[in-house]
């Protein structure tokens, strides 16, 4: 489809607000879960440094008692 201007670009042939609100709605969804993941993948990464220091210091305790 081709346009004479970019304001018949942006209207859309009449249908403007259906199909800028379905582009809004998908980049909307896309970039909720982008973020989601990165704070997922945070709070994963938070939770592993965590259980290998606490594994590092029940190694060392283990070898100071014996």
């Amino acid at each position: 489809m081709q346009f004479e201007s970019l304001s018949e670009f942006f209207n859309m042939g009449g249908y403007a607000f259906y199909v800028w609100l379905a582009y809004g709605t998908t980049f909307g969804c896309l970039a909720a879960l982008i973020l989601s993941s990165r704070s997922q993948q945070h709070k994963v990464l938070t939770e592993i440094a965590k259980k290998i220091a606490r594994e590092e210091r029940l190694k060392e305790h283990r070898s100071t008692k014996a």
